[in-house]
């Protein structure tokens, strides 16, 4: 099935939900896809009119987003259908509620941006990355790199990672497996967080290429690099003064990091400061806004929420990786982007 430039597997999906015998299913949707909602449910009703369908309106980011399956199993709903990202092979699914996930993926042509791409690319050797919307087409871009003589590298990531060549925002693993082996990178994808991410974890040239804006940007990435560095960097200065700590835990189930929580907590006390743990699934301003005493937030979640949402916030909010840097057990110099394994 089709929805804009996505191809979706939905009639995979409803032959799932036929075998199986499920009633009551919820559709899960990342915000660009949220507006076919609509037209997703009168599908399947029409396929499956015996089935309840219902749609989460609550913001969805990843693979990692998915609802509390204490909450879906009251409401009766036996599927959760995740549409628009892969599976992440590590998460640890309910067994309670069923999960099917569903890839959206882009129809948009990649080869005559990969082509405008390959004279920004520093030398032959290249690692060839991309996300989920993507996976499909990485062979034609291996295919294009080969016939100009270039020597494209895929790497398979950790276990968080569903296909070789893909990354994801908390993780770059697939990128750092063939590290030592590629002189650059080219990112297929729109945006800037990944690569920007990319370009941090590996140390390494990365080339984007845009399919969605037909753009190649190179020196743009790189501005944005140095400008969020500037940022993270007064962010950091501005945790190593911070008397009270909040240490946000995810409740997402791709995002539960309650260990790595407890350590931040006791490194924090051993430095004889205070720090409280505070659980948290839909993060939002005006959540922290109720925690004034709180001096400097640390995001054991997603690390898009101190790093690409923190002009939203008031309050500072520093990764793991950035208090470690501010209490002086990293040093700036290695700075990465925070990742989950």
């Amino acid at each position: 099935m089709n929805f804009c430039d996505y191809e979706i597997d939905v009639e995979g999906a409803i032959k799932s939900i036929q075998k199986n015998n499920w009633k009551t299913i919820l559709l899960q949707l990342p915000e660009g896809l949220k507006t076919h909602a609509e037209t997703l449910v009168e599908y399947i009703a029409e396929k499956i009119p015996e089935v309840t369908c219902l749609v989460a309106s609550d913001p969805c980011y990843g693979a990692c987003d998915l609802p509390c399956s204490n909450h879906l199993q009251s409401l009766g709903v036996d599927v959760v259908v995740h549409i628009g990202h892969t599976p992440i092979p590590s998460m640890q699914v309910s067994q309670d509620v069923a999960v099917l996930f569903l890839n959206a993926k882009s129809k948009k042509p990649v080869i005559p941006v990969v082509t405008k791409a390959l004279p920004f690319l520093t030398g032959k050797n290249i690692g060839v990355v991309t996300t989920a919307q993507h996976l499909h087409m990485l062979s034609d871009v291996v295919e294009v790199l080969q016939d100009n003589g270039f020597k494209p590298f895929i790497g398979t990531g950790d276990k968080r990672i569903f296909e070789p060549g893909q990354i994801l925002g908390c993780n770059f693993s697939s990128a750092r497996t063939i590290q030592s082996s590629v002189d650059s990178y080219l990112f297929v994808g729109s945006g800037f967080f990944h690569p920007l991410g990319l370009i941090l974890s590996t140390n390494k040239e990365v080339v984007v290429a845009d399919p969605y804006m037909d753009t190649v940007k190179k020196t743009e990435l790189n501005d944005v690099k140095d400008r969020v560095l500037r940022q993270r960097y007064g962010a950091i200065t501005q945790a190593k003064m911070a008397k009270t700590y909040g240490i946000l835990v995810g409740l997402k189930p791709g995002q539960q990091r309650i260990k790595q929580a407890l350590q931040l907590q006791k490194m924090i006390q051993e430095k004889g400061r205070k720090a409280l743990l505070l659980t948290v699934d839909y993060i939002s301003p005006m959540i922290l806004q109720n925690f004034p005493s709180i001096d400097c937030f640390v995001s054991t979640i997603c690390p898009r929420v101190a790093i690409d949402d923190h002009l939203q916030y008031k309050q500072t909010i520093v990764t793991p990786v950035e208090l470690d840097i501010a209490f002086g057990k990293k040093r700036w110099d290695t700075y990465v982007f925070d990742e989950i394994f």
